[in-house]
């Protein structure tokens, strides 16, 4: 079984002084802090209540996913 250690996990300030943090590969995996300690707590909540969802419909996780950084001129 797939573990949040397994995927990419992007975590980023936020306009109102929060960060938010999400995985890429997973739609709907998102979650938010006010410190990016309290926005990694939270995304490894989602992402067990998400996998728990696959584990009962009988779904397999999806596979990471490569990202591309890129700043706009």
């Amino acid at each position: 079984m797939k573990s949040l250690q397994d995927y990419t996990i992007v975590i980023h300030p936020n306009d109102n002084s929060t960060f938010v943090a999400y995985v890429p590969a997973i739609l709907g995996c998102h979650a938010w802090g006010q410190t990016l300690d309290e926005a990694h707590a939270e995304i490894t909540n989602v992402f067990e209540m998400i996998q728990e969802e696959y584990a009962e419909e009988g779904l397999v996780m999806p596979e990471d996913v490569e990202l591309v950084i890129v700043n706009a001129s």
